[in-house]
């Protein structure tokens, strides 16, 4: 890699090859290569490494991200504050994270243990039965952990058992998400989550039986919510607006063509993957989590073209079989939480004025678009992996023209 980024400078290249860790440089610098960096990038990286060799020393013990500090803030450039601080800063950070990663490669970072909390094994417990037993998806599985470790952390020191926490505790903590600004349904869904945890606590004997029924939650009541996404105009505005050139154009009017057309979640959109499209019999393949099953749909064809587009420009050469990819180094599959702002920012430029601008909204309107068309409700479900029909029943209260022939119906003879 030396000879690659220095070969028209061969003084350059002796200096690089006659530093210390000259073969533990390179052999980072052919792993970065390997992630897609660019070649800027690369010259950098190596100008960082050879920095930093002179400060390090790896034959005595894996260092800590403490050492890495230490050999960083040792260096001349950062011992006294430059005339730019906010560059000097950022200069460290990269500085940082660069040896990070290249001591991460070589296996000589020290990870430091993990905290382990009173409360881990459990939870541990609690992971493999929803996953093993309830055939929970990852998704709510990740969720209801992580709300549980935000209660585990909000209790005093003393509360080292379960059999020490009680309903007051949980009230406590439900309350004061609520005063944080968490709506009703995000408290219920709360409550939802640490009810089914000690539920689970109770029949394994950890905690005082009947605190599972005593969880309150705000009250919800069927259906109450209106599903709201944009207008047909302003989905085709937002798919014609972004018919750039850019690669992050290109990637993301394919991404929003599958939400917008078959009215995808983001987590199915970012797990697709180049077997799941069959262009000899013009299908694609979706995988629904939620259904625990795929499901096949027409490829339309200008959703066809849009991800053809995408691979033959945009796509960066790589060995994952994830269809859509980061366009910066390290090259790794998009993930779902990416595609949020992808929609975000591109609907928040067109002034588009909803409560939530996300990739979900646009489900929403795949779904009101079907329904003008005339669709069943059965069929709008199935268009868009409903488990129960009963998901689908939030969108007759939008259905305008069926609603006003309602009101029409002459009732005067049932009075």
């Amino acid at each position: 890699m030396f000879e690659t980024l220095f070969k028209k400078r061969p003084t350059v290249l002796a200096r690089y090859r006659g530093g210390p860790l000259s073969e533990a440089r390179e052999r980072f610098l052919d792993q970065c290569a390997m992630n897609g960096y660019s070649r800027s990038m690369l010259h950098k990286i190596a100008w960082i490494q050879l920095s930093i060799a002179h400060c390090i020393d790896i034959n005595h013990g894996n260092m800590t991200t403490r050492d890495i500090e230490l050999a960083v803030d040792g260096r001349a450039h950062f011992k006294h504050s430059s005339n730019n601080m906010q560059d000097s800063q950022g200069t460290r950070q990269l500085f940082i994270h660069i040896t990070t990663e290249w001591m991460r490669s070589l296996g000589c970072l020290e990870t430091p243990a993990e905290v382990e909390n009173s409360f881990s094994a459990q939870i541990a417990a609690f992971t493999r039965y929803m996953r093993d037993e309830r055939g929970l998806s990852p998704v709510t599985i990740s969720t209801r952990c992580e709300r549980l470790a935000w209660f585990f952390e909000s209790l005093p020191p003393n509360h080292n058992s379960l059999h020490t926490i009680s309903i007051a505790d949980l009230d406590t903590f439900i309350e004061a998400k609520g005063n944080q600004g968490w709506k009703r349904s995000s408290l219920a869904s709360l409550a939802d989550s640490l009810r089914s945890f000690f539920r689970y606590a109770e029949s394994q004997g950890w905690c005082v039986q009947g605190i599972a029924a005593a969880i309150e939650s705000p009250r919800l009541y069927t259906l109450e919510g209106l599903p709201k996404g944009p207008s047909r105009e302003q989905v085709q505005h937002l798919l014609t607006n972004t018919r750039g050139d850019s690669p992050s154009d290109i990637r993301a009017h394919a991404i929003l063509m599958l939400l917008a057309v078959y009215g995808l979640r983001r987590g199915e959109v970012a797990r697709l993957q180049l077997d799941d499209l069959d262009w000899e019999g013009e299908r694609i393949v979706v995988s629904r989590p939620k259904q625990h099953r795929i499901q096949s749909y027409p490829l339309v064809s200008t959703v066809g073209e849009a991800i053809l587009r995408y691979l033959r420009e945009a796509r960066p050469r790589s060995a994952h079989r994830t269809l859509f990819l980061t366009l910066a180094a390290p090259i790794r599959p998009l993930s779902a939480l990416s595609i949020t702002p992808i929609v975000r920012t591109r609907l928040s430029a067109l002034g588009v004025d909803l409560p939530r601008r996300g990739a979900h909204c646009l489900r929403h309107a795949c779904a009101n678009h079907l329904l003008d068309s005339g669709f069943s409700l059965k069929q709008i479900g199935d268009h868009l992996g409903h488990r129960n029909a009963n998901s689908t029943l939030g969108y007759t209260k939008i259905d305008l023209t069926e609603l006003r022939k309602v009101a029409e119906i002459d009732l005067g003879r049932l009075l």
